[in-house]
């Protein structure tokens, strides 16, 4: 995700990167945040345990994009029944992701 910081940051956003599911918990407890993006695939807790405890235990509504390499429509859904915003299949362009950030943030 390291390449996903980079870009982001080249247009103007503030990132905080967890390399795993512990330090994303970490910074989900203590930080709120205008957007999460979350990988599927973490060490430690999956993204979508992130986006449950996200939703259920914080009550969180805080949007959520899933960047991720699984493309398999039960993945999908699966997001999708956890209230994601959007989804966002590797590899993907740059200018797709910051096109699909700008549509959620509007809403």
């Amino acid at each position: 995700m390291k390449t996903l910081s980079v870009v982001l940051e080249r247009d103007g956003f503030e990132v905080d990167s967890a390399e795993d599911g512990n330090k994303a918990l970490t910074f989900l407890q203590n930080t709120v945040y205008d957007m999460i993006i979350v990988d599927i695939h973490l060490p430690y807790f999956s993204g979508l345990e992130l986006i449950k405890y996200l939703r259920s235990d914080l009550k969180l509504k805080t949007p959520v994009l899933v960047v991720t390499a699984f493309s398999e429509p039960h993945m999908q859904q699966q997001a999708g029944e956890l209230g994601i915003d959007g989804y966002i299949t590797k590899p993907f362009n740059p200018m797709d992701l910051l096109q699909k950030i700008g549509s959620i943030l509007k809403t």
